[in-house]
């Protein structure tokens, strides 16, 4: 007996399946336009207009060309084969719209977290500034003081200490 070995290098050919394969994404945008289609006003309008006109064939056509007589249960049949394709569809798209949903709720919590630690930076920032302000000499505060200095002088000049006079 002989083994074959086996490549890990290289995929798995592909088996074959039993169940067909589709794209869910374009399975679930098909269903969201579907489900679109099925809550606007034109859907109902041709679907009204369809049954009319069904009833109305049925109803007043010649014998030999209808094809639904009086309980019309063809078309409650594909009522219901309607009803029953449009329900599924609606709650798929609205699934996806959930999750579409869910994803911009985080990231708008996100955004929302990253603008209140910016916003808390910020403050702190300011505090600091404010608190450094006032270890800083302002326009005002050299000014007091020159004018301290001035009038010291001016004392100085009109009474001048005794030392002063001695020395020279």
């Amino acid at each position: 007996m002989t083994r074959s070995r086996v490549r890990l290098d290289l995929p798995r050919p592909a088996r074959p399946r039993l169940l067909p394969e589709y794209d869910p994404e374009a399975f679930g945008r098909l269903s969201e336009r579907v489900a679109r289609f099925l809550g606007t006003g034109r859907f109902i309008v041709w679907m009204t207009l369809v049954i009319i006109l069904w009833v109305l064939w049925n109803v007043f056509a010649p014998a030999h060309l209808r094809f639904d007589e009086y309980p019309f249960i063809f078309l409650t049949l594909m009522l219901s084969l309607q009803a029953s394709y449009a329900a599924p569809l609606i709650l798929l798209a609205q699934n996806r719209q959930d999750d579409r949903d869910r994803v911009n709720l985080e990231q708008d919590r996100k955004q929302n977290e990253r603008s209140i630690a910016d916003t808390e930076y910020l403050t702190r920032e300011i505090a600091a500034l404010r608190m450094g302000l006032g270890e800083v000499a302002t326009r005002d505060w050299i000014r007091s003081e020159f004018q301290d200095l001035m009038k010291e002088m001016d004392e100085r000049r009109l009474f001048p200490a005794e030392s002063d006079e001695g020395d020279r």
